[in-house]
C-alpha cells in the first residue's frame, strides 16, 4: 500500500496500437479483471490458501468517498466489507492462519463523517471546474492498525495508544510479527511488533523522510520497503535486516520513482512498480518490474497504456495480482494473471 496508493495521473500510451499486449505475453498469461462494480479498487492480497483476496475499494452511493476494506471469494465473486465503513482505510492483509485479517482505519476519528462530506463536496467542485487534483496521501493521525475476523467481527485495535499515523502493516510468514509504518507527514519510519501489538521496535532511522510499504522476506530475516530519503516523494527501494541493521538502497536513479516492492518466494527477487519522472512535461506511466537483488538485473513485466501498480504473488507464486487502469482511461481495478518469472542471465 501500502499507502501512496495510485498517483492520479493520466498516462500516454506506452506503445502504439496493440503492441503492448504482445509484449506482456512474455511474462503474463490469462489476464483477468478480478473486481467490478466499485468506483475504484486496488491493493489486493491473497489469502494463504489462494481462494480469497483482501483489497480496498470505493463503494458507490454510500456517502463515503474513501476506500474501505473487502474480502472476496475468488470462485464466486462474492465479497464482504470488513472495515466499519467510516473514515479512511488502507492496507488489508491476511493472517497466515487465514482466519483473521489486518488493516488500517481512521474510523475512530470523531470527525470522520465531516471529512467524508468535505471530500464529496471538493470532488463535485473539481468536476465542475474540470480540475484533476494531484495525488497526495494524508498521513492521518487517527489511522490505526486493526485486526478482525474475515467478516469484520471481533475487531481489535493493535495500536490503541498511537498518537500518530500507524498503517501499512503486514504479517511475517509465521504470523508472529507485524511490520508497519508510523509517524507524521514527512517523518515516517518502519517498526516491527508482535502480532498482538506488543513490543514495538523501530527498525529504520530515517529523519524528515517517508519509509513505508514494508514486507518481511519469506524467511523473516529482511524487510523490503520504499523511502524518499533524497527528495520528497521521489521514492526509491531499500532492504534492511529485520533487526534494523544492514540497510541497503536497491535503486538510486532519482529521475525515476520506485515503490510497492513485494518478495518472490526465493527471497532473492522482487516485483515492484516504477516510472520515469525525468520529463516534467510528460505524465509518467507506472509499470511492473522484476529485480534480482544479488545482481541488480531488472526486467519489465507490464506494458499497458494505463497505470500498473502494487503487484503481489499468489501463495504458490504461479500468479501475480496487481492494480491497474489497463487502458489509461478506466478506473483502477484488480487484475490477475499467470506469471512466468524472467530468466536470470
Amino acid at each position: 500500500m501500502n499507502a501512496l496508493l495510485i498517483p492520479l495521473l493520466l498516462a500516454a500510451p506506452a506503445q502504439p496500437g496493440d503492441d503492448w499486449k504482445a509484449a506482456e505475453t512474455k511474462h503474463l498469461a490469462n489476464i483477468k479483471q478480478v473486481t467490478t462494480g466499485f468506483v475504484r479498487a486496488g491493493e489486493g492480497y491473497f489469502s494463504p490458501d489462494g481462494t480469497k483476496i483482501i483489497f480496498q475499494a470505493e463503494e458507490k452511493d454510500t456517502g463515503n468517498p474513501f476506500y474501505q476494506i473487502f474480502v472476496m471469494d475468488l470462485a464466486t465473486g462474492k465479497f464482504t466489507r470488513v472495515s466499519p465503513g467510516a473514515g479512511r482505510t488502507t492496507c488489508g492483509y491476511f493472517h497466515p492462519n487465514g482466519k483473521r485479517v489486518l488493516f488500517a482505519s481512521s474510523h475512530g476519528d470523531p470527525d470522520a463523517k465531516k471529512h467524508q462530506e468535505e471530500e464529496v463536496k471538493q470532488r463535485a467542485e473539481d468536476a465542475k471546474k474540470g480540475v484533476r487534483r494531484r495525488y497526495s496521501w494524508d498521513f492521518d493521525p487517527h489511522m490505526k492498525i486493526y485486526e478482525s475476523d474475515l467478516d469484520g467481527g471481533n475487531i481489535k485495535c493493535l495500536t490503541p495508544d498511537a498518537k500518530v499515523y500507524t498503517a501499512e502493516g503486514s504479517y511475517s510468514a509465521d504470523g508472529s510479527k507485524i511490520v508497519y509504518s508510523a509517524g507524521t507527514a514527512g517523518d515516517v519510519n518502519l517498526f516491527i511488533m508482535n502480532a498482538d501489538g506488543t513490543d514495538a521496535k523501530q527498525i529504520t532511522k530515517g529523519t524528515k523522510c517517508y519509509n513505508g510499504g514494508p514486507f518481511l522476506s519469506p524467511d523473516g530475516t529482511k524487510v523490503i520497503f520504499r523511502a524518499d530519503r533524497k527528495e520528497k516523494d521521489r521514492l526509491q527501494l531499500h532492504v534492511i535486516n529485520a533487526d534494523g541493521t544492514g540497510e541497503k538502497a536497491l535503486t538510486t536513479d532519482d529521475k525515476w520513482v520506485y515503490w510497492a516492492p513485494y518478495w518472490y518466494k526465493d527471497g532473492k527477487h522482487i516485483i515492484y512498480t516504477a516510472a520515469d519522472h525525468s520529463n516534467e512535461l510528460a505524465r509518467p506511466n507506472y509499470d511492473l518490474f522484476w529485480m534480482n537483488l544479488d545482481t541488480g538485473k531488472t526486467a519489465r513485466i507490464t506494458h499497458a497504456p494505463g497505470q500498473d501498480v502494487l503487484p503481489v504473488f499468489s501463495p504458490d507464486y504461479k500468479k501475480v495480482m496487481w492494480t491497474s487502469s489497463r487502458d489509461g482511461r478506466s478506473p483502477t481495478q484488480l487484475y490477475v494473471a499467470d506469471f512466468t518469472p524472467p530468466k536470470d542471465e
